[in-house]
């Protein structure tokens, strides 16, 4: 197995990295990602885009004069694929991946979509607070992310009020995001509505109003007094179960489909230890799990998927709009989970019309054929110029026999093979494979098309 090959795509999105963690060894490669600042910019789309209650409310009513509300919806799906695009291209050209890996962890556990929120900005702004606590105290990013318009809005604490409860945020606060399902009752749930009453979207983030919250002492977990939003998740993180519902999806995120439990408590009681710091749990979780013999023990998402065949065959600057369209049809629309709960991953990425989805693609970007670019007018982008080609070129030594040309690709895409399969490559790169023939790279390309197709590509 080749351990570089692996983490690369673990801890990213292609191969990239590979050759930087075999040069430099998984601890430096691990400091070095945790050095990498986050990047704080404002994009320039995003400058003219309405941020707060009362710009986003003028921004609505303009274009309701028009008399069609469904424009408002299509203003802001246009917009959110420049957010989109500018993210796929952090993830992709990043030379320390492993904090936009995390942030697209983050992004799938306080989940927050645009099709609710409907404001771009807001949903820029929980996304970059993900960015900038990544490797934080796993406590403080959930009192932080309680704390954004987006948050509010897409779980609906707007309706909640101290004479008309909304127990949505409460009941996912203590559900989804910190101790699972049989660690918490009803009671719990409906005082941390209490808590929560009167939170709601403000010009530099929610407030909360005097009017709507309660003021009465109430009973949280075991605890009396009166409690707001930090109180309660300082409770949360004193329950028994809490380190243990986020290590059991760290794990599944970058290792495991299928978590061992012993692995769950073993890191869990570690993060504990640790007050909630995500750094050092995870520079334990992958120091530890690196050279165990894991492959296979996770299905590829699409995005790791595609941005590995992408990287392969050397595709310099795809229009991220595409992808991001390409990524919508495999499930995983980004800012658009299905619902709160997020995308399931393992098996769900890999059904039978999914797979076909792949092949095709492989189909298309082996001939050097680009994206398509006609779902670009779905979403109002068709005036953007797409190249109906690229120059697709494999990377290989170019010397050796038709075994070491199967090995090297070998040894890049797969981390199992028997000894079938072996005999499948070698009948399709001939025994008397000449590399330096003139159809020598129509050879590797028709191996490495097949070596794709395989169920053993499509999990790492």
């Amino acid at each position: 197995m080749d351990n570089p090959n692996l983490w690369s795509l673990r801890l990213g999105f292609s191969g990239r990295q590979a050759e930087t963690i075999r040069k430099n060894g998984i601890n430096i490669f691990l400091k070095d990602s945790f050095l990498q600042q986050a990047d704080g910019q404002l994009p320039a789309f995003l400058k003219d885009q309405p941020k707060t209650p009362v710009e986003v409310k003028a921004f609505r009513d303009n274009i309701k004069k028009g008399g069609d509300n469904t424009k408002i919806l299509e203003e802001v799906v246009k917009t959110s694929y420049d957010l989109k695009a500018w993210w796929l291209e952090k993830m992709r050209t990043d030379s320390y991946p492993l904090r936009e890996k995390m942030v697209l962890f983050w992004h799938n556990h306080y989940v927050s979509t645009i099709q609710k929120v409907r404001v771009n900005y807001w949903i820029y702004n929980h996304n970059q607070i993900l960015r900038e606590n990544a490797f934080g105290n796993f406590r403080e990013i959930t009192k932080k992310i309680l704390k954004t318009n987006a948050m509010v809005v897409y779980l609906d604490n707007t309706e909640n009020k101290r004479d008309n409860l909304n127990e949505n945020l409460s009941r996912e606060l203590l559900e989804l995001f910190t101790l699972g399902v049989g660690h918490y009752n009803e009671s719990d749930v409906k005082n941390g509505a209490k808590a929560l009453a009167g939170l709601s979207i403000g010009a530099d983030g929610p407030q909360y109003s005097q009017k709507k919250r309660v003021i009465e002492p109430f009973t949280f977990m075991g605890k009396t007094g009166k409690f707001d939003v930090d109180d309660i998740v300082d409770i949360i993180f004193q329950q028994k179960n809490a380190p243990y519902f986020i290590t059991r999806k760290l794990l599944k995120w970058f290792i495991y489909d299928n978590p061992p439990e012993n692995l769950v408590a073993y890191y869990g009681d570690y993060l504990r230890e640790q007050n909630y710091e995500i750094e050092p749990l995870l520079t334990k979780i992958i120091t530890e799990e690196f050279d165990k013999k894991t492959a296979g023990s996770k299905i590829k998402d699409p995005l790791v998927y595609l941005f590995q065949l992408l990287n392969e065959l050397g595709m310099q600057n795809p229009n991220n709009k595409l992808v991001g369209l390409y990524l919508r049809n495999q499930g995983m629309d980004l800012f658009n989970q299905p619902n709160v709960k997020g995308w399931d991953g393992g098996k769900s990425w890999i059904t039978a019309y999914l797979f076909l989805q792949r092949n095709n693609l492989v189909d298309q970007l082996c001939k050097g054929k680009n994206f398509n670019s006609k779902p670009l007018k779905s979403i109002n982008a068709d005036n953007e110029v797409v190249s109906e080609t690229f120059n697709a070129q494999l990377r290989w030594r170019k010397k050796g026999t038709n075994k070491d040309v199967i090995a090297e690709l070998k040894n890049r895409l797969l981390f199992n093979v028997d000894d079938d399969m072996q005999k499948d490559f070698e009948n399709i790169l001939k025994y008397d494979f000449d590399p330096e023939g003139a159809s020598a790279a129509n050879g590797v390309m028709r191996l490495f098309n097949f070596m794709v197709k395989t169920p053993e590509f499509q999990i790492i």
